[in-house]
């Protein structure tokens, strides 16, 4: 009887055909077993992830960088049911891989030291068969996205650029710059708006749901800005600008202000507030009378601009998405 391997199924079952063969045509003859050639014997060798082989390092799998891009969805409840085995599902070391959080060898000394869990179930067994589509898998605790079509996108918008993925008045916007990408089946959409005049961070997904929290008022997202005024600022108003100010619709106030230069009769500070209300900086800034003649955003969350030119795009790297959802409680 053939031994089973631990995804299941049967080992070396071809093998084991190809025996029965050679045994029934030549069993009782007596005669000698032709060799095989050694190009062939070695093919039979597969000395990784089937059968007998080194146990996957569980001090490395301790200290492995986990490269998981981040699930929209970390609330989601395991139910409790625990890791369920599926005969005809994707081994789980195969399934982190694809997921990008490591290569097969690395996914499973993470899954040898302990770091993965499937459905509330921390699994440590090798070969382990799931369904990825309905199975919820967790690296160090952190829900792990399977669905490679959600794009997360850096925007560096260029000034007089709409924040509209069309203009009917034929008017440069967002839209233009990621065109190609439309045309390709992607759907995006801008998270929040910059007027034109506003240069800067812009960020473009089709993760519906974090999209809806970084807007979200509640969830208070940090955005920072490089704001050049007229005028020389003195000290005082950064304390005027923290203690809060008036404005038609409210009050507003911001989390952070740093002037960084007093130079011929203009000034460049920088801005942290989490209020989204249009042109928020620019009223607020009019209001204490130094009026904004440039203003760029560098920042979004975790998400900085950088040194990423104007009318360039970047796709955003999994701690960026990962701490764009730990923001938003996701």
């Amino acid at each position: 009887m053939a031994s089973a391997s631990r995804d299941g199924k049967p080992g070396r079952g071809q093998d084991d055909r190809r025996g029965s063969k050679r045994g029934g045509a030549k069993g009782g003859s007596g005669k000698k077993p032709t060799k095989k050639p050694a190009a062939q014997q070695v093919s039979r060798k597969k000395p990784h992830r089937k059968g007998a082989r080194s146990t996957p390092d569980v001090a490395s799998g301790r200290v492995r960088l986990n490269n998981a891009k981040l699930a929209r969805t970390q609330l989601t409840g395991e139910g409790g049911s625990g890791a369920t085995y599926e005969a005809d599902g994707v081994r789980l070391q195969k399934v982190l891989a694809q997921a990008g959080v490591a290569s097969r060898r690395g996914a499973e000394e993470l899954i040898a030291a302990g770091r993965v869990s499937v459905d509330g179930e921390i699994v440590v067994e090798q070969g382990m068969r799931i369904n990825p589509d309905t199975s919820i898998i967790r690296v160090d605790g952190a829900r792990v996205v399977i669905d490679e079509t959600r794009q997360y996108l850096a925007l560096n918008k260029p000034k007089g650029y709409q924040s509209t993925m069309a203009d009917d008045q034929g008017r440069p916007c967002v839209g233009d710059i990621v065109a190609e990408r439309v045309m390709a089946g992607q759907r995006l959409f801008h998270v929040g708006r910059l007027d034109a005049d506003t240069e800067g961070l812009l960020l473009l997904t089709n993760d519906g749901e974090l999209a809806h929290r970084l807007m979200h008022p509640s969830f208070e997202v940090p955005k920072t800005y490089l704001a050049t005024v007229k005028g020389e600022v003195p000290r005082g108003i950064v304390r005027t600008l923290r203690d809060g100010v008036e404005l038609d619709d409210g009050p507003v106030r911001i989390d952070k202000a740093t002037i960084l230069e007093v130079h011929e009769g203009r000034s460049l500070l920088r801005l942290t507030l989490h209020e989204g209300r249009k042109r928020v900086v620019r009223r607020l800034l009019d209001e204490v009378g130094f009026p904004v003649t440039r203003l760029l955003r560098t920042d979004v969350g975790a998400v900085h601009l950088g040194e990423q030119r104007p009318g360039s795009l970047r796709v955003l790297g999994s701690d960026e998405v990962g701490a764009l959802y730990k923001s938003v409680g996701m």
